[in-house]
């Protein structure tokens, strides 16, 4: 599967997501409610992913953003396990999935973000 594609995706999906949850959509602030997360909460993950979406658009930070983005999911993961959202759960496993391939995918340009190198 083309990179740029997989990358492009992603930003659609954490920007929506992001931005729903900085909109207070009324589905985040009942979903955040349920699962016993607090407004501020919310706000921060809708913050988190909107960074990582705009982390992906620029090439040297894409991979490692990518990587944040699937340390994040973990968390998605985990909450919708706990509350039985299995078709949620599933999504969520996907876009961990995806991101977690696109950050293995650029392995190398996280390491020479760390290394100091600029090859």
């Amino acid at each position: 599967m083309n990179i740029r594609i997989v990358t492009y995706i992603l930003v659609l999906v954490f920007a929506l997501s992001g931005g729903a949850k900085l909109a207070a959509l009324p589905f985040e602030v009942e979903a955040f409610a349920r699962w016993g997360y607090t407004p501020s909460f919310m706000y921060l993950t809708g913050i988190l992913e909107v960074a990582g979406a705009a982390g992906l658009l620029i090439p040297r930070l894409s991979a490692l953003a990518s990587a944040c983005l699937a340390i994040l999911m973990i968390g998605a993961i985990g909450t919708h396990a706990i509350h039985s959202e299995w078709p949620m759960f599933a999504v969520a496993v996907a876009i961990f999935c995806f991101t977690t391939w696109r950050g293995w995918f650029g392995r190398c340009d996280i390491a020479q973000l760390f290394s100091g190198s600029r090859a």
